[in-house]
């Protein structure tokens, strides 16, 4: 994600990945098809890596009427098996039990031996 919307809209994300982020996806797309009536609209395709593409997975998955296609680089597909292999536990824990179920004070990333 990034923080070009400021600090308040990044924070809203917890808990609501794939909802506010793919509404605001939506929202962007259909504003271009508006503004640019030469696209061709039925031909509309989404692409994305990390987070993109797993904004690109929910976008076709929740509009198929609007994406035809969608290409997806190290998307998030399965949340249970990314806990292990992940530099964004805490985005795990949020997204499976909800806002408030990460304790922040007790995270600390694998040391040397593990």
């Amino acid at each position: 994600g990034s923080s070009g919307f400021g600090q308040d809209a990044l924070e809203s994300l917890a808990g609501t990945a794939g909802e506010l982020d793919v509404k605001d996806c939506v929202h962007a797309t259909k504003h271009v098809l508006d503004l640019f009536p030469n696209i061709d609209a039925s031909r509309v395709g989404f692409c994305g890596g990390s987070h993109g593409g797993y904004l690109a997975g929910h976008c076709i998955g929740q509009y198929p009427g609007l994406f035809k296609v969608a290409a997806m680089r190290n998307p998030v597909t399965n949340i249970a098996t990314m806990t292990t292999a992940t530099d964004i536990v805490d985005w795990c824990a949020i997204e499976t039990f909800g806002v408030g179920s990460y304790d922040w004070t007790k995270y600390r990333g694998p040391d040397r031996e593990e």
